[in-house]
Order: structure tokens, then C-alpha cells, then sequence
């Protein structure tokens, strides 16, 4: 088990050896990445708009963070919002970022969160309620998410 988990991470983190600089690979089921692009396209969508400035700085949160070439990022952009589209609620998505991630890379996905929701250039009510509702979700203190929206401001 421990040697999947490494050999995923490996996949999945530019850089590592014996892998490229940039992956290109479809996601495998139950993967935390396409768990917290889903939150991330729900926090976009939160105010009704998936604007274009929205969108695209999830495509650069992917390929800068997550390791993926463009035609991934889109890929992956692609399975969250279907992933999103099927799901019931948020906590599907929060419970797998909770299992896979501890709370410093929790806080860096809320910093990236913020990001997504100050895309357009406004905070919406919805978006900003949903960031407090998934911040609880993911477990995270108000003081990490305060702390989270002044990195990405």
C-alpha cells in the first residue's frame, strides 16, 4: 500500500526522479487531486458565474501545483466538474482531501481556494460562505483561513 502511495506521488510531483517534468495521465479513481479541483470549481461556480479568469487560474493552479501538463489540467478540469456535477454534497470531496492531506497542504488548498474565489475581481456572499463551509469541511481553524485569504490577496 505504502509503495502505491509513493509511487503515485512520484507520478504526480514534477521533478522526482525517474518521472518527467510534467505529467500527463489521466486520474485514478478516488484521486485527492480531482477531490480538491472539484471543490475548486464549486467555489468558482458558487455565484452562479464560472468566469474565464476562474477557470483559468484553476488550469494554473494544476499545472503549477499539481504537477500536470495544460492537456492534463484540462483533463483534470474536466473529471472534477464532472465529479462535481454527480455528486451529492461537498463532504465526499472534503472527507478525501482530509484523508490524503495533513493541515499544512489543507491550508495551501484554502489558500488556493481564496485565490479562485478572488479570481474575478469580487467576493461574492455565496463564494465567501462556501469558503467558511469548506474550511470547516476540511477542518481548518477561522484563524488558518484568515490567514489563507491574506496570502492570496
Amino acid at each position: 500500500m505504502l509503495d502505491a502511495i509513493r509511487k503515485f506521488i512520484g507520478d504526480s510531483v514534477p521533478g522526482t526522479p525517474g518521472t518527467h517534468s510534467r505529467v500527463h495521465a489521466k486520474a485514478v479513481p478516488n484521486d485527492v487531486r480531482v477531490a480538491a479541483c472539484a471543490l475548486l470549481v464549486e467555489l468558482a461556480c458558487a455565484d452562479g458565474n464560472f468566469s474565464d479568469a476562474e477557470q483559468h487560474r484553476i488550469l494554473d493552479i494544476l499545472q503549477r501545483h499539481f504537477g500536470v501538463d495544460e492537456a492534463g489540467a484540462r483533463l483534470m478540469l474536466a473529471e472534477a466538474a464532472a465529479a462535481n456535477h454527480d455528486a451529492v454534497d461537498h463532504f465526499v470531496f472534503t472527507r478525501q482531501v482530509v484523508m490524503d492531506y495533513d493541515v499544512a497542504q489543507r491550508i495551501v488548498l484554502a489558500e488556493l481556494m481564496w485565490q479562485v474565489a478572488l479570481a474575478d475581481g469580487s467576493l461574492d456572499s455565496q463564494e465567501s460562505y462556501l469558503m467558511r463551509k469548506l474550511a470547516s469541511l476540511l477542518q481548518l481553524e477561522p484563524a488558518f483561513l484568515a490567514q489563507a485569504r491574506k496570502k492570496a490577496e
